[in-house]
This record gives C-alpha cells, sequence and structure tokens, in this order.
C-alpha cells in the first residue's frame, strides 16, 4: 500500500472488520524487514471521519477550520476537505495545499499572526480574504498589500498554566481593540470579527466564559465604528478527548446562546487541529543502535536510584526523532509512551533505558527514562497519537529519511462516506482493496496497490 510524503498519487487500502491497526502494522514491519527498515506511519483516515460526526454531534453548529500545520498530508486534508471542514493556514505553502484540493476560498482563513508581505499579498490574490491581526503594525501591512482583507481582531486570553512556558504571546488587549479600530476605520480595512484561542492544557475551562464576554464587548465595540460584525473564532486547544469536547460545549453553549444567537447572524467557528489528526496516526521505528550507560547518568535530576549496581541500563538509538517525527518534543512532553513490538514473557525483566534519535544531538531525546524488556538493534518500537505535529514537514537534517506514510480504512467507514455523500470521484480513487489481509504470520500484508 504505497502512501508517501512526497507522493500525492497515495493510496488507502479499505480493510475488512476482521483485520485490525495491529494486523497493518504486523504486516508492514514484515515487509520492511525485507526491504530496509525505514520508520513508517499507519493512518486509520477513518478515525477523521469519526471525530468530525463526534464534532457534529457534540459542537454543531460551530463550524471547524482544521489547522493545516497539524497535519499537512494529502489524505487528511482530502478526507477533510470532503467532510466539509474549513482549513486555517498559516503560510503561503499552506494556502496553495489547500486550494490544490478545490477548496473555496470562502473556506480557508490566514491565521499567521505575523504575516510576510508577499504572503499577504499571495492571499489577496488567491481570493482568501479572512485573516488574523492583534496590532497596528500589522494592520497598516494588510492594508498597503489586501485592500480587501476582512479581519478577525485576535484577542488574548489569560492560558498560562504553572507548566507551560510561553516565549511569546499573541493577541491583543480589550483597550487596544478600540485603537485598531480607530486605525481601520482610517485605513478603510474591514474587520469582520474576533479571535481568542484557550490552550489544550489550560484546565480552567472558565477562561471561556471570560473570552466571550471580551469577545462580546469587541461586537459592541465595533459597533460604534459601523463595522458589521458576522464571525466569531474560538480557536483551538481541542485534544481529541470526547469528555473534554463535552466539557467545552457544556460551558460555551449558554453563552453563546446569549451573547451570539442563531439569529445575530454570527457564524461560530473553531479550529480544532490535534483533535482530527493525533490519534489517527501510529509510528513505527527501527532501533538502530544500543549500548550500555550508568545508571546514575540516565536518572532525571532529583530522582532516587532504587536499582540493584548489577542490572544492565541501555540506551537505544532509533532511526526517528526530533528533527523528524518527534519535533514537538522539542517544546512538550511526549504524550505517548513506547509499546514495544516484539513478543516478550509477562515475567521477562524490565531495564531502566532511554531512547535517542539517529543524530547523536544532545537535544535528540525522545524519552529520557522508562522500562523496557532488553532490546536488539533491528527490533521495532510503537508509538500511538502521532498524528499531529511535523507529517508533512521537511526535516532540516541531514539523509533523515522521512518516514512512509500507509493509509488505511476500514469497510465501515468508507461505506458511511459514501452514504453520506461526502466522497469526492477524486478522493474514492486513490481507495483500493488489497490483495492480502490474513491474520496469519504466513500470509502478510500487501504493499502493492
Amino acid at each position: 500500500m504505497k502512501g508517501f510524503l512526497e507522493d500525492a498519487n497515495y493510496s488507502i487500502g479499505l480493510l475488512d472488520e476482521g483485520a485490525t491497526l495491529a494486523d497493518v502494522i504486523d504486516n508492514c514491519i514484515y515487509e520492511h524487514t525485507h526491504t530496509g527498515k525505514r520508520a513508517f506511519y499507519v493512518g486509520d483516515l477513518g478515525k477523521l471521519v469519526k471525530k468530525n460526526i463526534q464534532w457534529q454531534n457534540v459542537m454543531a453548529p460551530v463550524k471547524p477550520f482544521y489547522p493545516v500545520r497539524c497535519n499537512s498530508t494529502q489524505g487528511v486534508l482530502e478526507i477533510l476537505g470532503n467532510l466539509g471542514v474549513g482549513f486555517a493556514c498559516s503560510s503561503k505553502s499552506e494556502m496553495a495545499l489547500v486550494q490544490d484540493l478545490g477548496i473555496s476560498p470562502e473556506n480557508i482563513i490566514y491565521t499567521n499572526p505575523c504575516k510576510q508581505a508577499s504572503q499577504i499579498k499571495y492571499a489577496a490574490k488567491a481570493g482568501i480574504n479572512i485573516m488574523i491581526c492583534d496590532n497596528d503594525i500589522e494592520l497598516k501591512k494588510i492594508a498597503r498589500n489586501h485592500p480587501n482583507a476582512k479581519l478577525l481582531l485576535h484577542i488574548a486570553t489569560e492560558d498560562i498554566t504553572a507548566d507551560e512556558e510561553v516565549n511569546m504571546k499573541f493577541g491583543t488587549t480589550l483597550k487596544n481593540c478600540r485603537h485598531l479600530m480607530e486605525c481601520a476605520k482610517e485605513l478603510g480595512v474591514q474587520i469582520v470579527g474576533v479571535k481568542f484561542h484557550v490552550s489544550g492544557s489550560c484546565k480552567e475551562l472558565q477562561m471561556y466564559i471570560h473570552a466571550i464576554s471580551d469577545a462580546r464587548c469587541v461586537f459592541d465595540m465595533a459597533e460604534e465604528f459601523g463595522f458589521k460584525m458576522n464571525m466569531l473564532d474560538i480557536g483551538g486547544g481541542f485534544t481529541g478527548s470526547e469528555l473534554q469536547l463535552e466539557e467545552v460545549n457544556h460551558v460555551i453553549r449558554p453563552l453563546l446562546d446569549v451573547y451570539f444567537p442563531k439569529e445575530s447572524g454570527v457564524n461560530v467557528i473553531a479550529e480544532p487541529g490535534c483533535y482530527y489528526v493525533s490519534s489517527a496516526f501510529t509510528l513505527a521505528v527501527n532501533i538502530i543502535a544500543k549500548k550500555t550507560v550508568e545508571y546514575d547518568k540516565l536518572l532525571p535530576s532529583g530522582v532516587e536510584q532504587t536499582r540493584n549496581d548489577d542490572e544492565p541500563v541501555f540506551t537505544y538509538y532509533i532511526n526517528d526523532g526530533v528533527y523528524g517525527s518527534f519535533a514537538s518534543k522539542l517544546s512538550k512532553k511526549l504524550n505517548t509512551i513506547p509499546e514495544v513490538h516484539k513478543k516478550y514473557k509477562e515475567d521477562e525483566p524490565l531495564f531502566a533505558s532511554s531512547l535517542w534519535g539517529p543524530s547523536c544531538d544532545e537535544l535528540d531525546q525522545i524519552v529520557e527514562n522508562c522500562l523496557l524488556p532488553e532490546l536488539s538493534v533491528g527490533d521495532w518500537l510503537i508509538f500511538d497519537n502521532m498524528g499531529s505535529g511535523t507529517l508533512g514537514v521537511q526535516s532540516t537534517f541531514n539523509d533523515y529519511q522521512r518516514p512512509l506514510i500507509y493509509y488505511m480504512m476500514s469497510f465501515s467507514d468508507w461505506d458511511e462516506m459514501q452514504d453520506a455523500g461526502i466522497a469526492s470521484d477524486t478522493l474514492m480513487k486513490n481507495f483500493f482493496v488489497p490483495s492480502c489481509i490474513q491474520l496469519s504470520p504466513e500470509d502478510r500484508f500487501s504493499t502493492a496497490a
């Protein structure tokens, strides 16, 4: 089943209900063991369909605009485009990717808070008018390069938690909104709405109450200046958990009904990114080197040593790292734990271990300390929830091979798309039934489209 990051002619394997994600991974590992141990993803695109149904059931009529930077692979963008999801783009290349899918400019917003003049001009030429602004310098730049721009004022929310460090905070104050509206009026730029963002790591959902109340104040302020506001963007921060989605909806629904009722004509949108793609992709990596290290050098600072001095401690190097699929590890904690692919006994001893990427760079540490059975060079590790962060992004590390992508979808999810009439002819041509789906070791998953 072919699915290269750089190959637009990808394929999606249709799996009947007897085959599982684990079976697909087993068979792909079997193929790679014989053809070259390259890291690879398995993407279950059916999970995108399920996530969209979940969103419609819980959050309707809030329209999702997917942030392309989360995962810009062709399969993801095509599925979401067919589901009617809008797109939030942060660069010219992302806007071009979405345009190539035939998405209308009305369903694209340009969300970069610090835009290059050349990219503003590109958006103007492409008819992409809705964009974000939070200061007067940016406002003047937009006025010079995009006379038809329609701006969402990005207002700040106090969403920094104790365990989250933010070097640069975007968003303006309510007081400064009046100044921006005065500038926009002088420059002849339209302001059509408000955007805010509450981080997914923020535990205080009351922040939504403050943010929506502040947005209402900005809408009222805009009436004084004669602006016709018709859009509220409640941002991202959706983790993918149905419980979190329901909790957010429980908090925001009463306020939206009061401050932005349906009859107001205000379209409420959101930017769920990780929500759609994180759980849809699983990464398989191969151990390329191994060595024994001193235990006290492996332990994080402040952790008490409790092991037997005779036990070995292992460092493993894998064929993917922070200059590739684990780039998000540089800015936040890894939200997945490694799973050993090979079968081992329940009573097999576990050893303190650390995982590193292939660059031999001191920053290229994937897992600082974990317990694993003793592994060998050539063994495989599996990481789930790897769909958000770097898929579709080219690494700058020398000789780094981007992982292959194997797309899959169950027949039931495929039928659901067809029944809903949301699968275009362009998308449908990418589906095929693998020639061999068996659960036994003798019959392996076919990689030939």
